[in-house]
């Protein structure tokens, strides 16, 4: 019997306990504890794994031979703190794991990024490409020979129909549609239940159906 891969998360909310769930479902991974910067957490618990205190525990987690870290911090429209997140692990040369939910379904010629998170009901169509700390969150469908960014999320029951590419730090959200062969600029954030029918500038904000432009996004 193989000995599991000892796992280090980032964040201690509620996407955090969604990949706890996912990685257990897969198999293969012990979850060993979580940081996170909110002192009131040192000491706590989520879903049994204990909160071992902040961010400057990386580097004592590495030398203790824990090599392996997941994200575990969501984003609802900001995807720039998760961005950093991956970024500082990545510093402190963790791996950080890919997350595939068992009843996710990922075609054999899509290609996926590392650490990106993949979960239950989640669709990607043949040809598909998939960056590097992308969330792809439940019920979510991207079809065929979608290409998307780097730290991107994806929202729970959004659905991006073919060639839609959607480039890095750009959020869709719950719900929403995006038309075959749209393009989503970087940093983008489509609003809840949005119909997008047309390109998308890069740092807007749009909503609606038919999706407009509400305002430039608040920072990066």
């Amino acid at each position: 019997m193989s000995v599991p891969i000892r796992v280090l998360g980032l964040g201690a909310g509620g996407h955090a306990k969604v990949v706890i769930e996912t990685l257990a479902g897969m198999g293969g991974y012990a979850v060993i504890g979580l940081l996170d910067p909110r002192t009131e957490l040192y000491g706590t618990t989520v879903l049994g794994v204990p909160v071992l205190g902040g961010d400057e525990l990386l580097e004592r987690q590495y030398d203790d031979g824990v090599t392996h870290a997941f994200i575990g911090v969501g984003g609802v429209g900001h995807t720039r703190p998760r961005r950093l997140l991956y970024e500082l692990v990545r510093r402190h040369r963790f791996d950080i794991v890919s997350v595939v939910h068992p009843r996710a379904i990922v075609s054999p010629s899509a290609s996926v990024g590392g650490g990106a998170t993949i979960l239950a009901g989640a669709v990607v169509n043949a040809d598909a490409r998939i960056g590097e700390n992308v969330i792809l969150n439940s019920g979510a469908l991207v079809e065929h020979e979608c290409v998307i960014g780097n730290h991107v999320h994806i929202a729970p029951g959004a659905l991006l129909a073919s060639g839609v590419t959607v480039e890095d730090g750009a959020h869709v959200g719950l719900g929403s549609c995006v038309r075959q062969g749209v393009h989503i600029g970087a940093g983008a954030i489509i609003g809840a239940g949005a119909a997008v029918v047309a390109n998308v500038e890069a740092g807007v904000i749009v909503a609606g159906v038919p999706a407009r432009v509400l305002r430039p996004r608040d920072g990066t």
